[in-house]
C-alpha cells in the first residue's frame, strides 16, 4: 500500500486536501496518532482489505501524539513502507483571517492570541517541514486551484482521480438529477418498433448494430466524443472529480444502453476511469 501523510499549519487547508484525496480514490483517515499508522497498515494487509492507497491527516490537535510524528516517520521508512509527506502552509495574515472568518480557536492559542498560536505552531512543525516531500502554500489559492495543485503533485503517483460516470436512462422515468451533461437520443429510430429487437436491450450486438447503422448516429458519436474530451481538462481545472454523462431514450432499454456502452469503451480506450450505470434497464 502506498500512502501519503497530510500535515501542516492549522487553517492551511488540510480538510480540503483530505476531501480532494478522497475524490482521488484515497482511503482517508483524519487525526490518526502517528504511532497507529503502521498498525492500521498491518491490519489492512492481514485482513486483505482492498486498499491500494491511503491518506492520513495528522496535525497539532494530536497533542503529545503529534510529537512522535518525526520518530514515527523514521520507523515507517525503516520498515520499508512507501509514503510521501504533504506539508501545507499559509501566511500569518491569511491564517489569521481564516480563523476570524470561521470564529474558531487556534489549538495553540492558549492565551487567546491567534498570532502567538501560529508562531508556536510554526516552530513546532519546523522539523516536519524539513522532511516533507511536497510543500504547498495555500495563501493565494482558491479551492479549485488547490485541488488542481494536488492533482499535479500526485499525477506522478498515478493519482489522476478524474472519473466519468456514464448513465443510460429513459425519459419516461425522468432525467437523472446528478447529470452534468444530458444527451437526448430520441432522434435515432427506435429499435422497440422492430419485433426482432423489441425484447432485446442495448447490451445486444443486434441492437447496437441497428442503432449505429444510421449516419446521424455516427455523426453524433464523433462530435459528442470530441466535445467531451475537449471539455474534460477544463472540468479538472475547476476542481471537478467526477463528470456525469447521461444518455437518454424513451424507455432506457435500447438506444441509451447501446450508446452508454459505446462511450464507455471509447473512454476506456483513451485511459479514462469509467463507471457505467444502466439506471432503467
Amino acid at each position: 500500500m502506498d500512502f501519503i501523510i497530510v500535515t501542516g499549519l492549522s487553517g492551511s487547508g488540510k480538510s480540503q486536501a483530505m476531501n480532494c484525496l478522497e475524490d482521488l480514490g484515497f482511503y482517508c483517515i483524519d487525526n490518526l496518532p502517528p504511532a497507529l499508522i503502521k498498525n492500521f497498515i498491518d491490519l489492512a494487509v492481514q485482513d486483505k482489505m482492498k486498499i491500494e492507497k491511503a491518506a492520513f491527516g495528522i496535525d497539532i490537535r494530536g497533542g503529545e501524539f503529534f510529537d512522535d510524528l518525526k520518530k514515527g516517520l523514521e520507523e515507517l521508512k525503516e520498515a520499508g513502507m512507501r509514503f510521501k509527506v504533504l506539508f501545507l502552509e499559509a501566511s500569518d495574515e491569511v491564517l489569521i483571517r481564516r480563523y476570524k472568518e470561521t470564529r474558531r480557536v487556534h489549538p495553540l492559542a492558549t492565551d487567546g492570541s491567534i498570532p502567538d498560536g501560529i508562531a508556536r505552531e510554526r516552530e513546532k512543525l519546523m522539523d516536519i517541514r524539513k522532511v516533507a516531500d511536497y510543500i504547498v502554500d495555500t495563501s493565494m489559492m482558491k479551492v479549485a486551484q488547490f485541488h488542481e495543485e494536488l492533482r499535479n503533485i500526485l499525477s506522478s503517483d498515478e493519482a489522476t482521480g478524474f472519473t466519468i460516470t456514464i448513465q443510460s436512462f429513459g425519459y419516461k422515468h425522468g432525467i437523472p438529477l446528478d447529470a452534468d451533461i444530458v444527451f437526448d437520443l430520441r432522434f435515432i429510430p427506435n429499435p422497440y418498433y422492430l419485433p426482432s429487437l423489441r425484447n432485446l436491450t442495448g447490451n445486444s450486438q443486434k441492437v447496437r448494430d441497428y442503432v449505429m447503422k444510421f449516419p446521424q448516429t455516427r455523426n453524433f458519436v464523433d462530435k459528442a466524443y470530441a466535445m467531451i474530451e475537449e471539455l474534460i481538462p477544463f472540468y479538472i481545472k475547476e476542481g471537478k472529480a467526477n463528470l456525469v454523462l447521461a444518455f437518454g431514450c424513451t424507455g432506457g432499454q435500447h438506444r441509451s444502453v447501446a450508446m452508454a456502452n459505446l462511450f464507455t469503451e471509447m473512454f476506456q480506450e483513451a485511459g479514462r476511469r469509467i463507471l457505467t450505470i444502466h439506471r432503467d434497464l
